[in-house]
């Protein structure tokens, strides 16, 4: 299997030299054709999640593909390559007083290692995203995931055939054996630029400690929303079930619910009865006002991942930023409030990668972004943060121009 894996580094280094150098335009149409193949495809992927979902015990919503979804993730390939191009963009330019032209230009990065777990459409957008910014990639899916994602896989290799890009910039591991994410994690001999891991605590981690070249990390989604005391009722009692429930089991889920006391025996209630199905654990204040299961301390730091709610009052806007920034893991936290002075102090110091006034925490994703789809919620502070589209996976170069200047 090693050489095989160092075999797959050599093919997308060549791969991603290749792309680095192609138009924007054949960028584009290589990935509009990887997306009429995933049409032309979906019986077959969706068998193959079949027998997935078949052996499959924990993670169902996000493993589970049907036709809806499969043309889903087809649209978000089209909308990725409607998105501005971002390979060689101009992001700043000026003049030296010696006469030195100076450019800074967004470039590829290269070679990008992509793990996962569970989300076999993370195939697709990753591959969109990566050959949008002129990378290639190599994709490793969780094993609970490996037949849907082999399927999304040949869709997407025969769309780069078809429109004359190399193949070899989407390539995916197509064992489960973990030594293959040890040997993508050591660099493949040097063809891998970076790595970005996508699921949960435990896979994040290893890939923090083992890794040997730079990491792009996702960590958990414990996403707060608070309730001010200040915030409209109907707006809060919906954003709270949606940012709850809609889909329970991604990272943008709201897991904890923070609400002023002076609003909580109220509004609670209402909310209470809203979530219908969720069960709700509180602390002695909130179960006071509602029944619920009583809060431990591992509630206020869980990624539930599942229709549970673990619910705080407050006595304030501190306490709530506080409680955020002991518990929280930095990726998104919402404030409801008709207070404009209180969102802004909220959005201004919660140092989390997505701050959200009067909206559910569910937005927190690329597509909502605009940009088109994403590869994952950066929740660090280096290079890139939030959702990672086409833009967050380049760097630049500095491009110079003289005209005869030598230094003295």
């Amino acid at each position: 299997m090693g050489e095989q894996l160092l075999q797959l580094g050599q093919q997308a280094r060549e791969a991603a030299n290749q792309l680095r150098i192609l138009s924007a335009d054949t960028r584009s149409e290589g990935i509009r054709a990887m997306a009429r193949k995933v049409r032309d495809s979906v019986a077959e992927i969706v068998t193959a999640n079949e027998e997935d979902m078949g052996a499959a015990t924990q993670n169902l919503d996000r493993l589970m593909l049907n036709e809806a979804r499969v043309f889903a993730i087809a649209d978000a390939l089209d909308e990725v390559a409607a998105l501005p191009d971002p390979v060689g963009a101009e992001m700043s330019r000026w003049q030296r007083p010696n006469g030195l032209d100076i450019a800074r230009v967004r470039t590829p990065i290269g070679v990008i290692g992509m793990i996962y777990e569970s989300r076999p459409n993370v195939t697709a957008d990753a591959a969109a995203i990566c050959i949008r910014s002129g990378n290639a990639v190599i994709l490793r899916s969780g094993s609970d995931a490996l037949n849907s994602s082999l399927a999304i896989h040949r869709a997407l290799q025969a769309g780069l055939a078809e429109a004359g890009l190399p193949i070899h910039a989407v390539q995916l591991v197509d064992t489960p054996d973990r030594a293959a994410v040890s040997a993508l994690l050591g660099g493949l001999n040097g063809s891998v630029d970076l790595v970005i891991p996508r699921g949960g605590k435990g896979l994040v981690q290893r890939v923090q400690d083992d890794a040997k070249v730079p990491v792009l990390s996702h960590l958990e989604g414990v996403c707060h929303t608070y309730v001010h005391k200040a915030a409209d009722p109907e707006k809060a009692v919906s954003i709270v079930r949606n940012a709850k429930m809609r889909r329970v089991g991604i990272c943008g889920a709201t897991e904890c619910l923070l609400i002023d006391v002076d609003i909580a025996p109220s509004l609670l209630p209402g909310i209470a009865a809203a979530l219908e199905g969720c069960e709700l654990r509180g602390d002695d204040r909130a179960r006071a006002i509602v029944g619920m299961n009583s809060a431990t301390e591992e509630d206020w730091g869980k990624e539930y991942l599942a229709p549970i709610l673990a619910i705080r009052v407050v006595d304030g806007l501190e306490q709530a930023i506080d409680h955020i920034a002991t518990y929280g893991t930095a990726h998104t936290e919402a404030i409801i409030t008709e207070d404009a002075a209180t969102a802004e102090t909220f959005l201004n110091e919660v140092d989390s990668a997505i701050v959200i006034w009067n909206a559910s925490t569910q937005f927190a994703d690329g597509g909502e972004f605009g940009f088109g789809a994403e590869i994952g919620i950066a929740t660090g502070k280096m290079h890139a943060r939030g959702p990672v589209g086409p833009e967050q996976l380049t760097s630049f170069h500095y491009l110079v121009r003289g005209d005869g200047q030598v230094r003295p």
